[in-house]
């Protein structure tokens, strides 16, 4: 059971998921109540297990965040801290306008915070347009959306608050409403980032979707994720699309042999032959083909994607590679059998890699355009 495996794990957490000690996010997501709604004050010397047990047991409300990991980040931080009370409230205002025509919107912002976070950091560098080939330009970050809500956003609390909010807490922001508007919990955002001044393609060193569970887990832990959340945060995959070229070889020539991925169930293989015809020339069209089939057009969180995997029904390598390790197939499992399961600890993955790296206080700047550092903006 996870229980066991999560106090197991407790024995080799890296340091960022010991800090979680004062900082877990509140269990209470329980048939349907949001993480952030439930926060409640905890003694930070309770023991990390006992708060570990806690989030993998269905605890009916214990355990919380009596302070985020990086000191200068708060919650709640513009309501309390500036003249932008109503901050949180105006960026959840224009993801509704947005979500409720164009529910892909949820997994735009979800790739964008990974894209974000993982290369130099949670500091809003991938929005920039800025210098001669920044981020966005990336070959791994081709197909990325979500950048005219994120200016939107901005506009609409410069025009009401100018200079206070970052880039960097918007799209946090963002992101997690629209998760929440597609069936994941609401979590809370500590807030407080400020906006990185360069972006570099160069720099981005997102790995590929057809690597192993291992190479995944060695690339997790190397920004102080651990096995827990690598299982999680690919639970991403439950809604959103993906290029037919990230998938052909698993289809007709899995790692040069030939043939299809023999770890793909044969139906399920066939049907997505039909979506993805093989490469047969330069500049073929490539098509989009959804992550979670069950999911679809709805953009919903659901534990189908887990349950897939368990068929050998997965989409993209990476995400069937996860049955292939103890530790990831036993939290599979958990998961596919109790989605409650899943929507906690996604909450608590997301607030973790929504620390990686951040900048507050004098590091960085508040940009006025999201797009540009201020010295760069031409307006």
């Amino acid at each position: 059971m996870m229980v066991a495996r999560a106090l197991e794990l407790n024995e080799t957490l890296n340091p960022s998921r010991v800090h979680m000690e004062n900082t877990l996010l509140a269990t209470h997501v329980f048939r349907g109540k949001d993480v952030e709604s439930a926060l409640v004050h905890v003694n930070s010397s309770m023991p990390l297990s006992t708060v570990t047990r806690c989030l993998f047991s269905l605890c009916q409300g214990v355990a919380a965040a009596a302070a985020p990991p990086h000191p200068n980040l708060q919650w709640h931080y513009y309501e309390f801290n500036t003249t932008c009370r109503y901050a949180e409230e105006y960026v959840r205002h224009q993801v509704k306008l947005i979500y409720d025509h164009d529910k892909s919107i949820t997994a735009k912002l979800l790739r964008l915070v990974y894209s974000d976070c993982f290369v130099t950091g949670c500091d809003a560098s991938i929005l920039l347009d800025e210098g001669p080939n920044p981020e966005k330009r990336a070959p791994q970050n081709r197909g990325l959306g979500g950048f005219v809500l994120i200016d939107k956003i901005k506009t609409v609390l410069e025009s009401r608050c100018p200079g206070i909010v970052s880039c960097a807490d918007i799209l946090h922001l963002a992101a997690r409403d629209a998760v929440k508007m597609a069936g994941a919990p609401g979590y809370p955002v500590f807030t407080g980032r400020k906006d990185g001044m360069k972006s570099d393609a160069a720099s981005v060193d997102l790995p590929s979707p057809s690597i192993s569970w291992q190479d995944a887990l060695t690339y997790f832990k190397s920004r102080d994720l651990d096995v827990i959340d690598l299982t999680t945060l690919l639970g991403a995959h439950t809604l959103g699309q993906t290029h037919c070229s990230h998938i052909v070889d698993r289809l007709y020539n899995h790692s040069g042999t030939g043939n299809s991925d023999p770890s793909m169930d044969a139906t399920f293989r066939d049907y997505m032959r039909k979506l993805c015809p093989p490469k047969t020339k330069k500049g073929q069209h490539d098509p989009l083909v959804f992550l979670n089939p069950e999911s679809g057009s709805d953009y919903t969180f659901r534990e189908s994607y887990y349950n897939r995997i368990l068929r050998d029904e997965a989409v993209l390598e990476i995400d069937q590679q996860l049955l292939n390790g103890d530790d990831t197939k036993e939290i599979i499992g958990e998961f596919a059998d109790g989605f409650e399961d899943f929507r906690r600890t996604f909450a608590e993955s997301m607030y973790k890699m929504g620390n990686i790296n951040i900048l507050t206080g004098n590091q960085g700047q508040i940009r006025q355009n999201c797009r540009f550092t201020n010295k760069g903006n031409p307006n």
